[in-house]
């Protein structure tokens, strides 16, 4: 159990580190292929402990989360703080929901196909995930304080609508796809488990 709120609060500090950094002409950060084990990290736990003990571990997950925010707000970069208080806010509001929604999910169909929970999950978790954080943090049709960060930059015009759409379809891409990538260690994880408590 201890073992699974270290694992995801180093996935949460791995991706606000890894958020800094852009790559694909802009389109991605570093973040965005480390954010999504977080789902990983709640799916496994609610197979091997149950619901209650997975959401103890998002939890502290939001914690984390929330600590890093906090910190990003005070350190300076080129364009301001690194983190505004409007992506803080976007960031710790997707983040439970979707962790809350992928649990719920989840046991909902813990006793499918070994595979059916943890990807359904996954995948319904990711739009949330993906629909909260960039609505909330770049939408310009969200009236927030214009000290709490400006976004006019993601209202630029790209061929899917707005820039921050177009950033949220790159995002939710790589969502699914470390999604499907990480039935490999859920399912080698959760088997071992098994097979270690059956001796």
């Amino acid at each position: 159990m201890i073992l699974a709120i270290l694992a995801m609060g180093a996935v949460v500090v791995a991706s606000n580190i890894g958020v800094q950094f852009l790559i694909a002409d802009g389109w991605l950060t570093w973040g965005a292929f480390t954010y999504p084990l977080a789902f990983l990290v709640t799916d496994v736990t609610n197979r091997l402990y149950g619901p209650e003990k997975a959401r103890t571990v998002v939890l502290a997950g939001f914690a984390v989360g929330l600590v890093c925010s906090l910190i990003g707000t005070q350190i300076m970069g080129e364009f301001g703080p690194l983190v505004t208080l409007r992506i803080a806010l976007a960031s710790a509001t997707a983040f439970l929901a979707a962790q809350m929604i992928d649990l719920g999910v989840f046991s909902a169909l813990r006793e499918r196909r070994w595979f059916v929970a943890p990807l359904t999950s996954s995948i319904v978790g990711s739009v949330v995930d993906t629909a909260l954080f960039f609505t909330l943090a770049f939408a310009g049709f969200l009236a927030f304080p214009a000290a709490w960060g400006d976004v006019s930059w993601a209202q630029e015009a790209t061929a899917v609508g707005p820039l921050w759409v177009g950033l949220a379809l790159a995002d939710w891409c790589v969502k699914i796809s470390v999604a499907l990538l990480a039935l490999v260690p859920f399912r080698l994880i959760t088997r071992g488990f098994a097979q270690s408590v059956a001796h």
